[in-house]
């Protein structure tokens, strides 16, 4: 009883009982038959008549017993846990795995491990048992979750999204809406989350080069305009996070310069406009960035067409000034931000974008470097197509698409903004640069997708409600097939287009001049 209570074997929550507690009450039996044996040894006499084969029964019937007694308390409280807890498919077969099954064991969370599906086919796992829980292989799917009525799904293994959209329409086909995933949050760090419609369009470029962006960010001072956006912002997490000596936020919005600001303690934040020169200049001359990022513009396109000319004003006139500014100071490099809509375009924000970039492949930057990277839509960026679904689906519908045919190009804004980075890291000066953005997705089917993972096929309805104007049916990243491939495979550098700088001048001026 005292080596119980100095291996604190009174002081265990039960259900918490496992392997080491186990252990605690072997040693407590060693010490304390131990002990025993050596008083029988030395005091042997007082001991007699006594058969020294009783020390050894009694050892491993007080273990049995002691023993059996404890870990049949975690064995109740598990069987009376598993009758009320949702019953759970695991796939994926790894450390999480059995992270999951102990969770579940214990009541962290409200699931209860009924199989587990190894999603590799030649899964060495496959009908072997992790903490009592069967491996099943990846062909059995359908029929596990029918035999054990499974009615949600934790994927514990890191899946390609193509591979994931698949795994994801076969268990909505079987009626399972549930499915979550373990997203990592660092080191022994892990959370449950709802597959989410980002996931399955992630695409993960495998040529992202880590250490050439650092190399590239490094001790730099930075000023990024637009940086409360959803470009801009990210672009500011990703230059602190690889080591910016300095960053310099700026943005018209008081409300997204404070939110990103507190998220980049040590940021400077100005509040500004990229229109008013005077008040660029006095920011470049007092911060004195090495790197300027222009991600300031008027980006919706249904309100730069009900607002053209504040559109023009902000798009172009704003990105002149900046590098306009950074030539007169002396910046090292400025990256401007640019879209897939400036490829022949059909509204005013793509017009915008595309003047934009003529004027920086044509300026003449003396000893600036000036390029343009050219992407398509960002997933989650404010106002784009998946926060409307979300918020449709969620007041009960219907899902409002504009065309049955329109399709749009898609990326995480993550890794998007570290491509920018990458880019801007190699380029030389006068590049516009083309990011690829894999294959374009049709927006009706990112809407059934959605609507399945909520599980309301049969609740809510798409609606189409004819194309916006200046929308196109489909968005293009190249003008012409003069594109030039970069050791990186999801970076390319079309032929910049040549435009007489003075004659360019001239335009804008009377274009932003009929605009005041």
């Amino acid at each position: 009883m005292f080596l119980y209570f100095l291996f604190k074997n009174y002081f265990i929550v039960w259900r918490f009982f496992a392997f080491v507690d186990a252990k605690n009450i072997v040693f407590a039996h060693i010490i304390a038959y131990g002990v025993f044996i050596v008083i029988y040894l030395l005091f042997s006499q007082y001991f007699a008549p006594f058969p020294r084969s009783i020390i050894v029964i009694d050892f491993f019937l007080s273990l049995i017993f002691i023993g059996a007694l404890r870990a049949s308390k975690r064995f109740f409280s598990e069987r009376d846990q598993a009758s009320v807890l949702k019953p759970t498919l695991l796939i994926g077969v790894n450390s999480n795995t059995g992270t999951m099954i102990q969770s579940a064991l214990r009541g962290d969370i409200a699931y209860y491990p009924s199989g587990i599906i190894a999603v590799d086919e030649n899964e060495s796992a496959t009908n072997a048992y992790i903490h009592n829980v069967k491996v099943y292989p990846l062909v059995n799917l359908e029929q596990i979750i029918k035999e054990k009525e499974i009615s949600s799904v934790i994927i514990t293994q890191q899946l390609k999204a193509q591979k994931l959209k698949v795994l994801v329409d076969r268990l909505n086909r079987v009626g399972i809406v549930e499915i979550k995933q373990v997203k990592l949050l660092g080191e022994n760090n892990e959370k449950l989350e709802d597959i989410s419609i980002e996931d399955l369009l992630a695409r993960h470029p495998k040529d992202l080069d880590l250490s050439m962006i650092k190399d590239f960010i490094e001790n730099k001072s930075i000023l990024i305009t637009g940086a409360g956006g959803s470009i801009g912002s990210e672009i500011a997490k990703q230059c602190q996070v690889f080591g910016a000596s300095s960053l310099t936020l700026l943005d018209n919005s008081e409300y997204n310069l404070y939110q990103i600001g507190e998220q980049l303690e040590y940021a400077k934040l100005k509040l500004a406009s990229v229109t008013d020169k005077n008040r660029l200049k006095v920011i470049f001359e007092e911060v004195s960035p090495e790197i300027v990022i222009h991600a300031a513009a008027y980006k919706h396109v249904p309100i730069c067409e009900d607002n053209q000319e504040m559109a023009v004003f902000n798009n172009v006139l704003g990105t002149k000034n900046v590098i306009d500014v950074s030539i007169e100071t002396g910046v090292e490099k400025v990256v401007i931000i640019s879209t897939d809509k400036a490829v022949r375009p059909t509204n005013v924000m793509g017009a915008t974008k595309r003047v934009t970039e003529l004027y920086a492949n044509n300026v003449d930057a003396k000893s600036t470097e000036i390029v343009a990277v050219r992407f398509g839509n960002v997933l989650g960026s404010s106002g784009s197509v998946i926060p409307k679904f979300k918020q449709q689906i969620e007041e009960g519908g219907p899902v409002t698409v504009t065309h049955p045919d329109i399709t749009r190009y898609f990326m995480l804004i993550p890794e998007a903004c570290q491509l920018v980075l990458q880019t801007a890291a190699i380029a030389k000066g006068g590049e516009l640069f083309i990011l690829d953005m894999g294959e374009p997705i049709k927006i009706v089917d990112l809407a059934e997708q959605m609507i399945r993972l909520y599980g309301k096929e049969d609740e809510i309805k798409i609606v189409f409600s004819g194309l916006r104007p200046g929308e196109k049916l489909y968005e293009e990243l190249l003008l012409d097939e003069s594109e030039e491939q970069t050791k990186y495979s999801s970076i390319f550098i079309a032929m910049p287009t040549k435009y007489n700088i003075v004659r360019l001048v001239s335009d804008i001026e009377c274009v932003i001049g009929s605009t005041r």
